[in-house]
This record gives structure tokens, C-alpha cells and sequence, in this order.
């Protein structure tokens, strides 16, 4: 990365940015830039609008920090877009582009931490999503009502839950500017309690909370087991929805399985509570083609499709793909096939192999093996300690080596996720405590990858 200032007092910065991003990150997406800092801001010049949405989304929250921690001033970062490189790009510049006009003013001067980029219309809604994107429409149209609230989003990570979080919050702004709606973390709500805490100004945290016409919290599983910072948010709650607004929450699992407190589990069992499953086929390509329409870029249908049928678990990697494979082809002036897909995309292909090619079957046959049992006798009723054990590690073993939810796992042995959870801790425990145990479960698990390299 090229800078453009006073000294070197930029290279700190950047080294600490460097630092945190990972050698190969930054080397692929801030490296062979050119900064310049001046009244601060922070003007980046790159080559095109792919780099500028990849920097924009993902790291820029990073640089801004940075610099807030060695200078100590809040930075604004605009971007300048100039082809940088020798190399010929395919990408066509949009004639209209969101990045290419200034943002708008709004009126309302309640910092949401939305990002406008996120919006019911380009949501992809499918059958592995649709209830939750059915409700969070809901949310939108009757915020506060009854029926509506609380929301609770749950899935394994990278399925669309923060999409959708961030386009209720939008969608409600452009219905009422003068909303009071703010996204944020579960860990950021931490953050800023304990802050609170420690500089005595408590009363302004609470009114800051409990004024708001919708309250938008991402990964709740942050505040669980931290016990005054869940009470505190047990109180938000409270005050929020006693007088109708709206609150909508994700989490990587249901609510059960939090490990909130009871009063505050009841809260959000009271409400909806819906799921994001995996996206089938059919919907990852549709996600891969309205991202790379977004993106004016020329790839075909069949790299798309190569692209989906490889990336099944998590639509983040599925997005994060083609980004990557847009790069690589746009530095390099070359038009995408699948054989460069596969070149670029080895490592995420190869990872993704390895995940999905350990399935349930798989693991309950070698259990069974090892264990002496018939493979009917883990979806069976049989209590017995000779059934129930193997049973237990074979659903331990699912929540290790394949990416289904623990509902999905309790279905494959016909539990509930409760079960498994109790079945994965009680293991783990074993494991942890006993080393010959410790030893037999990592000759099952070589067991289990080794029947799926055949």
C-alpha cells in the first residue's frame, strides 16, 4: 500500500491493520492501493467498484479503528476509483451505481449502524428461508404487535440472518424516518454495558436503549452466561416491549439452547422463533447471479453453477467466492471458465469437500461398527447404556464433523436438539477427563474420513 502523507505516520497504522486482517488479506485487498490522509480523511484509490464494495463492507470498520486508537480522531474514508494496474479488466462500469452518488442526507440524526446495502430486495427468499423471511417482512409491516414480537432469527453462520436484521432496519426507516432503529451486536451490547459501568453513566446507556422504536441484535448468544449484562438487557427487553416496539434478534442456535437465564429464555419463547436452513441448489445460484449482476461482471452460467454445486454449507463462502474469483480474472484480464474457477477456488473446494463429505449415515455406521450395535438402534427407543452410549457420541460426532443445526441432528436419531445437546456436552466431557476415551474417539473420527476417501 502506497501513502500519501506527513512523515511515515500512517505506517503504525497500517502495520496494526496488517496485523489484525491476516498477511494474505491484506496483501490481496489493501496492499496495492494508494492512500492519501488529509483533514481526516482517508482517500483510497483503487481499480474498480468490486474492490471498493469488498473494502467498504469488510474492513473499513477495521481502518477506521486503527486510526481512531493511534491518532484519536473519528476518520472519514471516501474511495477513488482508478484502474491501478497494467492489466486490461472485464468488469463494466454500471452507468448508474449506488457508489456513484453522494449519500443522501436523512433527517433523522439517530445513528442506526444500518447498512443500506442490505434490503428485503435482495434477499433471496427460498424454501430454506422463507418463514423467516415471511416474518421479518411481518416485523416490518406491524412493528410492536403482538403476534410479531419478539423475532428471533436462528442458523449456523453465513446463511442470511444479518441480511435480514439489516433490511427490517431499513425497510422500517424508509416507512418512518424519524424511527428510532439501531443494529448492533450482542457483544457490542456487552461492550458498551460494562463500559457504562465503568464510567458511571448507566442512566444515559438505558435511555439511549429504551427509547427505541426497534432494537435490532445480532448473535444474542454473546450475552448469554454473562450475568449482569444479561439482566440488564432482561430489563431492555422489558421496557421495550411493554410499550410495543419492536425487537428482533439472531442467534446460531434456538433459544433453548442459549443458556439465558429462565425469565429471559421465556421472553423469546413467547414470540416467533423461526429457522434458516442450507440453500438448496437452485437458490445458491440464484444468490451467485444476482451478486454477480450487482457487480456488472461477465461470468456465464456454467462457472455459476460450478461455483454452487461446490459451495453447499454457508452462502458468505458461496459470496465470498465469487468475489475472490472476480478479482483474480479482473487483475489478471481474463474472462472466467471453470477451469480457473477450480484453480482459484482449490483450497475453499477442497474444504468444503472434506465437510460435506462426512454425513450422518456415515458416522452412524462406523459407530455402530465400533461399538457392536445395529444401525436401526440409534433412531430407536432402547435406553440401555449399551445403545444410549454409542448413540450419544455418534450425535457428538455430528455436531463435530458435519455442518447440520442440532435440530437436524436430533431428527437423523429421532430426538430433540436438547438431547443432543446434553449427548455433545456429556462427551466432551469424557474427552477432556479421560485420555484413553480421548484416544478411541479420534480413532473413530480417522475411521469415519477414511471410509469417505474411498
Amino acid at each position: 500500500m502506497e501513502t500519501l502523507s506527513s512523515g511515515d505516520t500512517l505506517a503504525p497504522i497500517f502495520h496494526e491493520i496488517e496485523t489484525i486482517l491476516g498477511k494474505d488479506t491484506y496483501d490481496m485487498w489493501l496492499r496495492p492501493t494508494v492512500c492519501k490522509f488529509e483533514n481526516q480523511v482517508l482517500s483510497i484509490q483503487l481499480p474498480n467498484l468490486l474492490w471498493q464494495k469488498t473494502i467498504q463492507s469488510r474492513y473499513e470498520h477495521i481502518i477506521k479503528d486503527a486510526f481512531f486508537k493511534h491518532t484519536g480522531m473519528e476518520i472519514t474514508v471516501s474511495y477513488v476509483i482508478k484502474e491501478i494496474n497494467t492489466q486490461p479488466s472485464i468488469i463494466q462500469t454500471p452507468s448508474v451505481s449506488v457508489f456513484d452518488h453522494e449519500p443522501e442526507i436523512k433527517a433523522n440524526p439517530f445513528n442506526s449502524h444500518l447498512n443500506d446495502s442490505y434490503k428485503f430486495d435482495n434477499f433471496i427468499e427460498s424454501p430454506s428461508n422463507r418463514l423467516a423471511y415471511k416474518a421479518a417482512q411481518a416485523a416490518v409491516n406491524q412493528p410492536g404487535n403482538r403476534i410479531n414480537n419478539p423475532l428471533l432469527i436462528y442458523s449456523t453462520p453465513g446463511l442470511g440472518k444479518t441480511h435480514l436484521l439489516h433490511a427490517i432496519g431499513n425497510q422500517i426507516l424508509q416507512q418512518n424516518p424519524a424511527a428510532r432503529v439501531l443494529y448492533m451486536s450482542g457483544e457490542e451490547f456487552v461492550s458498551e454495558y460494562i463500559e457504562s459501568l465503568q464510567n458511571k453513566s448507566s442512566d444515559s446507556f438505558r435511555k439511549k436503549y429504551r427509547s427505541l422504536d426497534c432494537l435490532l441484535m445480532d448473535d444474542i448468544q454473546f450475552v448469554a452466561g454473562k450475568t449482569a449484562s444479561e439482566g440488564e438487557f432482561f430489563y431492555t427487553f422489558n421496557a421495550l416491549f411493554e410499550n410495543g416496539r419492536q425487537i428482533v434478534l439472531s442467534s446460531d442456535r434456538t433459544p433453548q439452547e442459549l443458556g439465558l437465564e429462565e425469565r429471559l429464555s421465556s421472553r423469546l419463547l413467547s414470540g416467533i422463533i423461526t429457522e434458516i436452513k442450507k440453500p438448496n441448489l437452485e437458490t445458491r445460484i440464484a444468490i451467485l447471479r444476482q451478486k454477480r449482476d450487482a457487480i456488472h461482471f461477465d461470468i456465464g452460467d456454467d462457472v455459476i453453477a460450478f461455483i454452487a454445486e461446490g459451495i453447499q454449507t454457508n452462502v458468505r463462502e458461496l459470496e465470498g467466492s465469487l468475489f475472490q474469483l472476480v478479482f483474480y480474472c479482473s487483475t489478471h484480464g481474463v474472462v472466467p471458465t471453470i477451469s480457473i474457477a477450480k484453480v482459484v477456488l482449490a483450497d475453499i473446494l477442497t474444504q468444503e469437500e472434506q465437510r460435506m463429505a462426512v454425513n450422518v449415515n456415515t458416522i452412524k455406521k462406523i459407530v455402530g461398527k465400533h461399538f457392536k450395535i445395529d444401525i436401526t438402534d440409534f433412531t430407536s427407543k432402547r435406553k440401555t447404556q449399551s445403545v444410549a452410549w454409542p448413540r450419544q457420541i455418534a450425535m457428538f460426532l455430528c455436531t463435530e464433523l458435519t455442518d447440520m443445526s442440532l435440530p437436524e441432528i436430533g431428527r437423523e436419531f429421532n430426538r430433540d436438539h436438547s438431547t443432543v445437546v446434553h449427548a455433545r456436552d456429556l462427551v466432551k466431557e469424557k474427552i477432556k477427563t479421560d485420555p484413553f476415551f480421548s484416544a478411541e474417539i479420534n480413532q473413530i473420527i480417522s475411521d469415519i474420513k477414511s471410509v469417505d476417501k474411498k
